[in-house]
């Protein structure tokens, strides 16, 4: 049976809104809620917890200080015979009475409006010292996302070009209790050639993130971390020695979770060693290692076609195919990415009926435990669960350069995100098109997005069900299903499963099935398809801008 709270606005106070939050978080936390109501004398207050069998009680007061302490201490006194039998208070105020409230020692916990309401939440969860230290915060992804729920996790990107400073950020960021992941940005030197310093080039040093150089340096940013809310830390897979990386960032900063592509950060785009085929291989082998670990497993994969203009079919098969192969090579915690606003012409409608087409192709992955179906029709076994943890973001690149444009960009994506009901968001910048985002600016941009996931949690419309959205949704699914049978009709009959062969993966890209504006002169790849963005959509145009169906675009390509 839930236990009971009664709460109520005390004396003269008529204001009742933070007793109603309040409320409201205890049901989501499972309590059983009994609210008194504004102005409500101290007797009935009383009276309500020893008639309801309260386990918390709450009061707010939000007028003059001083009327607040004198009402709160006869409260205190006709409430003690409770206090000493068990019953927990909790009291909720502007700072002048908060503090006079905490000068008490009477209520176990007081709540001035400064905590955010994943504070409040854990509370109410059963934290109840007011000073938590590690061992309140969960220290695995999913366990912080069962704790922060109905919350998402909050995740963002932080790394400057100098060690001490990234140390002092991170100290900074950890003591606000701005986030829950830190994802360590770190220098391509140190994404490509950490085991190999003569690759290394020192003016090179600092360009994209923190040069972190030795394990030492990464245990030292995770104690830096140690503090505040004590947020996870995670950071690149890496381009090169791969599972020498994976196996160090396990030991020195208990990695979160991997973040990893399927066709990407190799010679096609300029940021790894390997070539495309070989670092898919690579690639599988990062997720098989990971997964036997039970580390979860993030494919950033599709935004990275977003991001060159790739039309949204194509984007959602890159999400599919990331999706998969986690599945297929033992992953058992898959964090889907879906990166808004990419490419930044898109509307929001669209931008979210291609999100949703992904969650239906994705989803049947999870359903069946214990089978996984090739294109062929085979059945492939897989004894393990197949979580699916959604991750949404706003796009990288389209951020205006107007800070206060930027500021609302950042909350109007943030809040259309929330539609898909995300369990992770990560918070990208409002500074990205300006600069690296220093410590203070990812403070407030968590807490831009805070609000924006507060006001969508509080009741937003239901922005899935508009019939354009819904029209786009079952167009883009369709056409994936012949994207991926042309995929699977490039190998042959000894490929077992041609979605996850390194060969046929690397010739949906060599034959132009998977394709990219951006990527002309590529040697890996066609860069031959036109795209435009016409009502709102990313799609394949002919050479007079005229759309191309699906089914019309691959038959030219494969022609």
């Amino acid at each position: 049976m839930a236990k009971t709270v009664v709460a109520a606005a005390l004396g003269e106070c008529v204001h009742v809104a933070g007793v109603l939050n309040f409320l409201r978080l205890a049901e989501s936390a499972g309590w059983r809620t009994v609210f008194l109501g504004p102005a409500t004398p101290v007797a009935q207050v009383i009276q309500a917890a020893r008639r309801e069998q309260a386990a918390l009680v709450g009061v707010s007061y939000r007028l003059t200080p001083e009327t607040g302490e004198r009402l709160l201490g006869e409260f205190a006194e006709a409430a003690a015979d409770l206090h000493e039998a068990g019953v927990r208070f909790a009291f909720g105020g502007t700072p002048p009475v908060a503090a006079r409230a905490q000068s008490l020692g009477f209520f176990e916990r007081v709540f001035d409006g400064s905590q955010p309401p994943e504070a409040v939440l854990a509370y109410l969860k059963g934290q109840t010292a007011a000073v938590a230290g590690e061992a309140d915060f969960p220290q695995s992804l999913a366990a912080r996302i069962a704790w922060k729920a109905p919350y998402p996790v909050l995740r963002h990107h932080f790394g400057l070009p100098g060690l001490a400073a990234t140390r002092r950020g991170i100290e900074q960021i950890a003591a606000a209790q701005a986030l829950d992941v830190i994802s360590l940005g770190i220098d391509q030197d140190a994404q490509e050639n950490f085991f190999h310093p003569e690759r290394q080039d020192a003016r090179r040093t600092g360009a994209g993130g923190v040069p972190v150089r030795t394990p030492q340096d990464y245990r030292d940013l995770y104690t830096a971390s140690r503090r505040g809310n004590y947020p996870l830390l995670r950071t690149y897979s890496g381009t090169d020695d791969f599972i020498r990386l994976a196996e160090m960032y396990l030991e020195t900063i208990n990695i979160a979770w991997c973040a990893i592509p399927l066709f990407w950060f190799n010679q096609m785009d300029g940021r790894g060693p390997w070539d495309l085929a070989g670092s898919i291989r690579q690639h599988q082998q990062v997720m098989a290692w990971y997964g036997e670990r039970r580390v979860p497993v993030e494919l950033n994969e599709p935004h990275h076609w977003g991001m060159r203009d790739a039309p949204d079919v194509v984007f959602v098969v890159a999400a599919y195919l990331a999706a998969y192969n986690a599945r297929a090579f033992g992953v058992s915690d898959y964090i889907a990415q879906f990166m808004f606003n990419s490419p930044p012409g898109v509307s929001d409608a669209m931008d979210l009926a291609k999100m949703l087409a992904i969650i239906d192709l994705i989803a049947p992955l999870a359903s069946a435990p214990s089978l996984s179906a090739s294109c062929k029709g085979k059945r492939l076994p897989h004894g393990r669960p197949f979580r699916i943890w959604k991750q949404t973001r706003t796009g990288l690149l389209s951020y205006p350069l107007d800070p206060t444009a930027a500021r609302a960009h950042l909350a109007a994506s943030v809040y259309l995100q929330m539609a898909l009901h995300p369990h992770i968001v990560h918070v990208v910048s409002h500074t990205e098109a300006d600069h690296a985002a220093a410590a203070e600016d990812v403070i407030e941009a968590c807490g831009l997005a805070r609000r924006a996931i507060q006001n969508a949690l509080q009741g937003a419309p239901d922005m899935t069900a508009d019939p354009q959205v819904r029209a786009r949704r079952r167009d883009l699914v369709a056409s994936a299903h012949l994207t991926l049978q042309a995929i699977c009709d490039l190998a042959g009959p000894d490929v077992p499963d041609p979605l996850t062969d390194p060969a046929t993966l690397a010739r949906a890209v060599s034959t132009g099935i998977l394709d990219a504006p951006q990527l002309r002169n590529n040697r890996f790849a066609r860069g031959q398809i036109l795209t435009r963005v016409i009502d709102g959509c990313c799609v394949a145009v002919d050479s007079a801008g005229r759309p191309l169906g699906e089914a019309e675009r691959l038959a030219a390509v494969l022609a």
